[in-house]
């Protein structure tokens, strides 16, 4: 039997768990004027004017303002002397206002104004006619294309260069409150594996799960929870209809939770009962292959060399040096922050280098057609000295858990 799977219940469990949160120190103001200091020298090596940040994590990165995207325009526009105006629904403003942590000018539109009219009007007041605009990368479509066909005097780009060179590299107090989620969702982790059974369902285990965050001290309980027994584990995000865990099958369990707005993210495999021989070998060659691609990452190494330093060990294992099954389908890992993927990925083919501050996660799953999917992830950050685990890979195939 699987050392630290089954043999409790949801109840004594989420008795155990208690808040781990107090202690967590939130962003503070003078680390979003850092940014935006940061944001302003960027776009100044990239000869752009004017930065507009929209509604979401962008927005909240650089100004700590927590607004969520929709159809109606909410931003603000970041120039290269370093002011800043927000635009906003005039009927929003009372409410934008106990939301903003940096204090500027707020600019309103009512709801039969034109919000791109506006955004031109506030580039005329700091005489910028012409020239480079950088536009949000995740605004929508109907955005982007309002704003410039009003503004068309302007050349307009993708604001990635510079959001994502910012975001890249994690503070100090970012990497803590990541930590701190992390470490969160493990102890949730060995929670959902000790409440399992014969018979117990995807529904059950979910909703334990959310409520495990909760009672830790995460009010929004589980960002997401992929839950999978069997064959179903094959399929890396899910299936439709998943099935209850029978005696001796696979499990793959996959949640995350947000504090503080950034994100963990952990996927633990292993078997409830008796692994199999054949299991027990794609379970041992996925922790080698996690492992390789943690040894590959160096300061400077490219991303896209830790992809390969992962590929390479399966294929001298005989699996696919490319994405075909059986093998790893997708790519090593992703950038996580205050998006659950952001740059930088770890995937074939990246040129971006690995930097001090830089947070990815570690995956590199394998999947047996018509078998089982094993996935070991966890995230590492990188050091001066080298990439450092957030959380310990997983021990053993029969002690996954390292009890």
């Amino acid at each position: 039997m699987t050392i630290g799977a089954g043999g409790s219940n949801a109840a004594a469990e989420l008795e155990k768990i208690e808040n781990r949160t107090y202690d967590v120190q939130p962003i503070l103001l003078e680390e979003y004027l850092g940014r935006i200091k940061k944001a302003v020298q960027l776009m100044k090596d990239h000869s752009v004017k004017v930065l507009y940040l929209n509604a979401g994590t962008n927005l909240y990165y650089f100004t700590g303002t927590l607004w969520s995207a929709s159809e109606r325009m909410v931003g603000a526009l970041l120039f290269d002397d370093g002011s800043l105006e927000y635009i906003v629904p005039k009927f929003e403003e009372g409410t934008f206002k106990k939301y903003k942590k940096v204090n500027s000018s707020i600019n309103c539109w009512e709801e039969h104004e034109s919000p791109y009219v506006l955004f031109g009007n506030l580039l005329n007041t700091k005489n910028i006619l012409t020239g480079l605009i950088a536009i949000d990368e995740s605004a929508p479509y109907f955005l982007v294309d309002g704003v410039s066909k009003a503004n068309s005097s302007y050349d307009f780009i993708t604001a990635q260069n510079i959001t994502s060179a910012c975001r890249m590299q994690k503070s100090k107090n970012e990497i803590a409150i990541i930590q701190k989620a992390k470490d969160i969702t493990m102890e949730v982790q060995r929670a959902a594996a000790r409440i399992l059974r014969p018979g117990i369902t995807v529904g059950e285990v979910t909703d334990f799960i959310n409520k495990a965050h909760i009672k830790a001290g995460i009010s929004s309980g589980s960002y997401f929870c992929i839950v999978l027994f069997g064959d179903d584990t094959q399929y890396p995000h899910g299936v439709s209809v998943p099935q209850p865990l029978k005696e001796n099958e696979a499990v793959i369990v996959d949640t995350g939770c947000r504090l503080e707005g950034y994100l963990s993210d952990i996927t633990r495999s292993y078997v409830y009962g008796e692994a199999s021989d054949e299991y027990r070998t794609i379970w041992n060659l996925e922790k080698k292959t996690q492992l390789a691609a943690f040894e590959a990452a160096k300061i400077g190494a490219s991303c896209g060399s830790v992809d390969d330093a992962a590929r390479k060990t399966l294929a001298e294992a005989g699996l696919s040096p490319d994405y075909n099954l059986p093998g790893l389908p997708h790519r090593v890992g992703h950038g996580t922050g205050l998006d659950i993927h952001e740059y930088p990925y770890l995937v074939r083919g990246s040129e971006i280098k690995l930097l001090e501050g830089m947070v990815v996660s570690n995956e590199p799953m394998i999947c047996i057609p018509g078998k089982f999917g094993i996935r070991h992830e966890d995230h590492f950050y990188m050091t001066e000295n080298g990439a450092k685990w957030f959380t310990e890979p997983m021990f053993s195939v029969d002690n996954p858990f390292g009890y």
